[in-house]
């Protein structure tokens, strides 16, 4: 897989790089700054990001925005000190798929990084726990203005597997439908669900009763 470091911190990114080349991964450029970022996205295509949040010039969810409008296919990943609930909130927005603190030790984001080659959004446990605490609330909301989804049998199936990790080859094949159907459904999905991502789809899951990997649990 290859991959774009995004940090104004050389020394970080540096380190950085070298775990990744242990792991397998190719690191294909680095970036100090949102701008520089984006162009060297343009450049080099990367399949995955790993984004600071604060950058001079353009921030990391500024970057991030303006990533996912352009190559929505290229998986975004937070990687940053801070555990700001509106930060993790307006990242899932952005399109991100995980949010990780710099502070995760080094099995906990070997384990987490695995999970994002297989497709799957990630998050650090302690902001997973806040994410889960507001979708719980959200649910609460949901059930008192007795909102409905309005979600098909088999589009609650797929956003079940969904939930639980896997790609739409792996739902397609589960449920012995097309992968261009499953495609189908999840673009329902969202449109339904006044969602914009996987990863909004996946934390909407976790917060409305469904089944998810999206992190470790036993891991603190």
């Amino acid at each position: 897989m290859k991959v774009l470091l995004v940090d104004d911190h050389a020394l970080f990114r540096a380190g950085l790089a070298s775990l990744l080349k242990a792991w397998g991964l190719l690191v294909v450029g680095e970036a100090s700054s949102g701008e520089e970022a984006i162009a060297k996205v343009r450049e080099l295509h990367p399949e995955l990001i790993f984004m600071d949040i604060n950058m001079p010039g353009l921030n990391g969810l500024e970057t991030t925005r303006a990533v996912k409008s352009e190559f929505p296919d290229i998986k975004v990943v937070i990687l940053t000190v801070s555990d700001d609930e509106n930060d993790l909130f307006e990242a899932i927005k952005s399109g991100a798929e995980g949010y990780l603190l710099k502070n995760l030790r080094e099995d906990q984001f070997a384990e987490l990084v695995n999970r994002i080659e297989r497709g799957e959004p990630v998050m650090s446990p302690i902001l997973a726990k806040k994410l889960l605490g507001e979708f719980a609330r959200l649910k609460q909301e949901d059930h008192k203005d007795g909102v409905e989804t309005g979600l098909t049998q088999r589009e609650r199936e797929v956003l079940e597997h969904v939930a639980k990790g896997a790609t739409n080859k792996e739902v397609a094949a589960t449920l012995y439908i097309s992968e261009n159907t499953v495609n189908y459904h999840m673009k329902n999905i969202l449109g339904k669900l006044h969602l914009r991502n996987r990863a909004e789809v996946v934390a909407w899951a976790m917060g409305h009763g469904f089944t998810a990997k999206l992190i470790d649990q036993h891991h603190d």
